[in-house]
């Protein structure tokens, strides 16, 4: 039996690599004569950078610049030569404004900031990069780039024409003006490829205030004020650029780094996964695999709108590959991930438990998940066996 193992990582709790090995030692448990391949699958948000690096054997580069609450912390980011000798840096924003470096009780959007991603892209300049490969994903901040803006030397000024410090999403709405003349000049010379969740969008409706603020600590009346600072700095940007980046695919991306990608930093946006693939060949690992086990950290109704399971599984059903999906928890409208190719969805929390303590087990908690779910795909074929004759595992 070939098991291929891709999951996500188990945001604030897991990374990919982690979950993956979990659920390897579930299987191998069951019976170590299984064939698994595991590939830890990063979508652009935590373990971006270390996965891609161990792929192109790169090396990291540690750094201390400034976390999404205003306070220095220590980062990283990757650098890797290809054959070209095209120097590569590899960039996430989850290792300096990801959701999980922001305390509980400071978890506000319209407060958390990107200004280190900025520093984070000013330290690959020095190295004198020629690509840089950005990771959008698991942010903790809305600020649309404002504060990575500032850091590559982007001035906002209020209608006083003085210059102001946007800090968060929630002093969006006091730019009157944006001054580009001493955005760092390296940019123009670098070329910069984003992975991001092409259906987040800045504004409207479904846009990054409305969808995510939430998440990420904003209350109602929080997401009202966080959706117009967005709209009102899209309207400044276009004034200021002529770019319309407010309904742009993945514009949305990070609190709408991607928009400030764009209109800063002259980065490309693109579905993640028709970057990532391109180092992580999961396609071919597929083959002749009997079944799939993926994860994430909630399986609900927004998984199918480009998440980890969502992707692998429809690659998967292109070769008729059975798809289980491993989650820690089950949210809302989950079961339209039935319809998107995964056949089955089991919760790590087999009894009551509480939060704290999943997350603490957690590794624990996967590796028993990943074992049951194999134990249920034998009993499948014992009762083919009686019924047909087909040899078992």
């Amino acid at each position: 039996m070939k098991v291929v193992i891709v999951p996500s990582g188990f945001k604030e709790c897991l990374e990919a690599e982690e979950v993956a090995n979990a659920m390897n030692k579930g299987v191998q448990r069951y019976s170590p004569t299984v064939h698994t391949v595991v590939i830890p699958m990063v979508d652009g948000g935590e373990g971006f950078v270390k996965t891609i690096i161990k792929i192109k054997k790169g090396k990291l580069v540690h750094i201390e610049a400034t976390g999404p609450v205003g306070a220095k912390v220590s980062t990283y980011f990757g650098v890797f030569e290809e054959e070209n000798k095209r120097r590569t840096a590899v960039i996430e924003m989850a290792a300096i404004a990801g959701l999980k470096m922001v305390p509980h009780h400071l978890r506000n959007p319209l407060h958390t900031t990107t200004y280190g991603v900025g520093e984070l892209i000013k330290a690959a300049l020095d190295l004198r990069v020629d690509h840089i490969l950005f990771g959008c994903g698991d942010s903790g901040t809305s600020d649309g780039g404002a504060g990575m803006a500032q850091a590559l030397g982007v001035k906002f000024l209020n209608r006083n024409k003085e210059v102001i410090n946007v800090v968060g999403g929630g002093g969006l709405h006091e730019i009157a003006f944006i001054d580009t003349t001493n955005i760092d000049k390296r940019l123009s010379r670098v070329k910069i490829n984003v992975a991001c969740n092409w259906q987040n969008q800045l504004c409207g409706s479904t846009g990054v205030a409305h969808v995510f603020g939430p998440q990420k600590g904003a209350t109602d009346r929080e997401v009202e004020v966080l959706a117009n600072g967005l709209a009102h700095y899209a309207r400044m940007i276009e004034q200021t650029t002529g770019l319309n980046i407010s309904t742009l695919p993945g514009s949305g991306a990070s609190g709408g780094l991607g928009a400030g990608l764009i209109a800063f930093a002259g980065a490309k946006l693109f579905p993640r996964y028709e970057i990532i693939m391109k180092y992580i060949q999961i396609e071919e690992h597929l083959k002749g695999a009997d079944l799939v086990l993926t994860a994430e950290g909630c399986l609900d109704g927004q998984t199918p709108n480009g998440k980890i399971p969502a992707e692998v599984a429809r690659m998967a059903k292109k070769l008729g590959i059975p798809v289980i999906a491993i989650t820690g928890t089950i949210g809302k409208d989950a079961q339209v991930n039935y319809q998107n190719g995964i056949d089955a969805f089991m919760s790590i929390m087999q009894k009551p438990i509480t939060m704290e303590k999943a997350i603490e087990d957690a590794a624990h908690l996967i590796s028993d998940c990943a074992e049951s779910a194999v134990r249920h795909i034998q009993v499948g074929y014992q009762m083919a066996k009686r019924k047909y004759g087909k040899d078992t595992v």
